[in-house]
């Protein structure tokens, strides 16, 4: 059995590197895997490489993976369904009708609040939020990459404060497992301390009403305001065969009830798929599941919508789906790799490893803001909120009993941590469906909303001091 060690560290740290060096995201998730699979099993190049590929189709061998794989494609098959149906432009001229959304600063608003109010899961937010402001933001001349990095900071960041969605749930059932009683409660109490999403959410508006542009995000700008969407050597997260509608000009059959819809009964459909996964208890249900159930609910709306009014026949909705299901597979090949990289990461212990590090050099008085520097470097590393909470709650959940401490403080350290993590990492699914709802470059959108991120989290790493020296 393979022991944990600093080389455990190795291969989503490569990955990282390799990938904000090269841009080259697949390339440098396959030769994360590929070396990680070389230590866990001892093995020369060659062998080493045979198992990397059966560690990435392993992948398919876990039941919600496989959904989120699912979940990718079918929402790409959503997204060109509402678009060809007219339901953005729909809704877009109900806004300037209502004048509603008239200028640049209300476009920002529009992404915040959409971000804002639909809490239900944090890819939903992230694609209905792009999808409704995306042509705004291109007619008002604000980059693209602002839109990622204002809806990235309302998705993720707003659900782990809601209990009542796949995060609440995940979160509170690793509480009931860890022995931690009541549970809801404990996740409801933390949500005040639970400093980084708090800080990201109150900064991204802060970019709004300011106007603050700092670092890469200038230079994004200031090339909008000159007529370019995107860098000449960028690659937009997104097939523009998908964006092709958004050039047209509304006309009387574009409607926003084809947006607006299927996004609540999207909306409507998470926590009720919850409830039935979780025989009754919305805690103990399926997150993948219910996301999966939702998104599908969503395309049937519009389907159902369509053939009513005959904007579309069944063969015309088919070829739809498929072409915005195509448009979305290098999104969905990334979450692939970064899976794969993520369990072959958890293999080698890479968070196991530097939690017992830490654990066993940290004074008292620093457990907090390590605690949340920790997760923060884990997330960061294996690209994943989630798989972050399975790795420290159980283990800050110990350490908190063992010390007769508050696990409220604890439980938010580390929710605060891999949030931040999550929000920075390039192999993140929220950061890479961040970047495809914008149509922007991945890399371009992590080095422009880096700056606000580590702003965020500094705010967040002095509040988890001052908490550690007050309360600890």
């Amino acid at each position: 059995m393979y022991e944990p060690n600093i080389l455990s560290v190795l291969p989503p740290l490569l990955a990282i590197i390799l990938a904000i060096v090269t841009r080259q995201v697949i390339i440098s998730l396959t030769i994360g895997i590929w070396i990680g699979f070389c230590l866990l099993e001892s093995v020369d190049p060659l062998t080493g490489l045979a198992l990397a590929i059966e560690g990435i189709i392993a992948v398919f061998g876990d039941a919600g993976d496989t959904r989120v794989l699912v979940f990718t494609l079918v929402v790409g098959g959503l997204i060109a369904t509402v678009e060809s149906l007219g339901g953005v432009r729909g809704f877009i001229r109900l806004l300037e009708t209502k004048r509603w959304v008239n200028s640049p600063f209300r476009a920002q608003w529009l992404a915040y609040f959409t971000g804002v109010v639909i809490f239900i899961e944090s890819n939903i937010t992230l694609l209905v939020a792009g999808a409704v402001s995306r042509p705004l933001f291109d007619r008002y001349k604000i980059a693209r990459e602002k839109l990622a990095y204002i809806i990235d900071s309302t998705s993720a960041p707003i659900c782990i404060l809601i209990p009542l969605n796949a995060w609440g749930a995940v979160v509170i059932g690793i509480l009931e497992s860890s022995n931690i009683g009541s549970p809801v409660e404990v996740f409801i109490s933390a949500i005040v301390f639970n400093f980084y999403p708090l800080a990201a959410i109150a900064l991204s508006a802060i970019v709004i009403w300011k106007g603050i542009d700092i670092g890469p995000m200038k230079k994004a700008q200031a090339r909008t305001e000159a007529g370019q969407l995107l860098w000449p050597d960028a690659t937009p997260m997104v097939d523009p065969s998908i964006l092709a509608d958004e050039g047209k000009e509304a006309d009387e059959k574009d409607r926003a009830r084809y947006m607006v819809i299927p996004i609540a009964v999207m909306v409507l459909s998470m926590p009720l798929g919850l409830y039935i996964t979780g025989e009754g208890s919305m805690s103990a249900g399926s997150g993948s599941t219910s996301v999966l159930w939702a998104v599908l609910a969503g395309v049937g709306s519009a389907w159902v919508l369509a053939l009513l009014d005959r904007r579309a026949r069944v063969d015309e909705l088919m070829q739809t789906f498929f072409k915005g299901a195509g448009g979305l597979l290098p999104v969905a090949m990334i979450l692939l790799f970064a899976l794969a990289l993520g369990d072959v990461a958890n293999l080698l212990g890479t968070g196991t490893y530097v939690a017992q590090v830490a654990q066993e050099t940290i004074p008292l008085a620093l457990l907090l803001p390590l605690l949340f520097i920790l997760s923060s470097f884990i997330a960061f590393s294996i690209g994943s909120s989630w798989g972050t909470f399975a790795i420290m709650i159980p283990l800050a959940m110990q350490i908190a009993l063992s010390l007769d401490v508050s696990v409220t403080l604890f439980l938010a350290a580390v929710l605060s941590g891999s949030v931040f993590g999550d929000h920075a990492s390039p192999i993140s699914d929220t950061t890479v469906v961040s970047s495809m709802a914008s149509a922007t470059d991945h890399i371009d959108h992590v080095r422009t909303q880096l700056p606000y991120a580590l702003i965020a989290a500094g705010v967040a790493a002095i509040a988890f001091l001052l908490a550690g020296i007050a309360f600890l």
